[in-house]
């Protein structure tokens, strides 16, 4: 269901984007821009790594760590290729996969996240984690970024540059203003949709949805208790979000509520000693 619910979210921004497109037709540099917004966002997926890792400041974990050696258990009953394991000093509790596909995979955990967390709770967060590798979410979120900000890139371009005498300025601030946000929202959804399915598809993993429920609940507390300047543009790649969402802010939340995350693994869980 994750995955049919993706595909036609990718669908619908594509479609989005397909009818701004045609009602602000025939304006140049549309094309252009376009692809300068695809070149963009693939070169940013094939670095994205080397740029998320910098940006954080992550250090290699040490082999016998932790970290590692959770990394190297989840990635072996998950048949993957083990990926680099990196530190965080951070007080913070978070974690967060990248790399563009599983061979070019890194998992990143801050100190505070290693101090707060049991084995069972850590290994809950790495099998998460290394889900959105082996579901190749990375690229998923590519994608829905590029179709998004062309969208926006598009109305407001065309919008501001146009001079078509037939077309109705007023349809056109309203596609606009709509046009972004619609794709936004859709956007959003594909994030919290792909974040279902890698509590799902890790809790497979280890057999043990609880483990991650636990984690999940102590993240929520903490990140309630010491919140941290996040950039939003990479927000969707923690596990849990690190932005204050609350009342309509909620709507353009990158995660789905801990609570129905929570009472799903552990409906998960209920299945597993069924």
């Amino acid at each position: 269901m994750n995955s049919m619910k993706t595909i036609f979210l990718l669908v619908a921004l594509t479609v989005l984007l397909v009818l701004v497109g045609s009602f602000f037709g025939g304006m140049r540099g549309m094309f252009l821009f376009f692809l300068i917004a695809v070149a963009f966002n693939i070169g940013t997926y094939w670095f994205s790594d080397k740029i998320v890792l910098k940006m954080h400041r992550a250090q290699p974990a040490p082999e016998n760590s932790r970290l590692a050696a959770a990394v190297r258990k989840i990635s072996q009953m998950a048949r993957l290729p083990m990926p680099r394991a990196y530190i965080i000093d951070a007080p913070y509790a978070n974690a967060f996969a990248t790399g563009r596909n599983p061979e070019h995979a890194a998992v990143a955990a801050t100190t505070g996240l290693l101090e707060l967390l049991d084995d069972s709770e850590l290994e809950g967060v790495v099998a998460h984690e290394l889900a959105h590798v082996k579901n190749r979410d990375i690229l998923i979120g590519t994608i829905a970024a590029v179709i998004a900000g062309a969208i926006t890139m598009i109305s407001r371009l065309a919008f501001f540059s146009g001079s078509d005498e037939n077309r109705n300025p007023y349809l056109g601030l309203i596609i606009m203003i709509t046009g972004p946000i619609a794709a936004l929202l859709i956007q959003m959804a594909v994030s919290r949709s792909r974040e279902y399915a890698a509590d799902e598809a890790g809790s497979g993993f280890n057999h043990n949805p609880l483990g991650l429920a636990s984690a999940l609940r102590k993240l929520t507390l903490a990140a309630g208790r010491r919140r941290f300047n996040a950039n939003p543009a990479v927000s969707h790649m923690y596990i849990v979000n690190p932005l204050s969402a609350g009342g309509i802010i909620a709507m353009f939340s990158t995660h789905p509520p801990i609570e129905d995350r929570i009472a799903r693994l552990e409906g998960m869980a209920r299945g597993f000693r069924a």
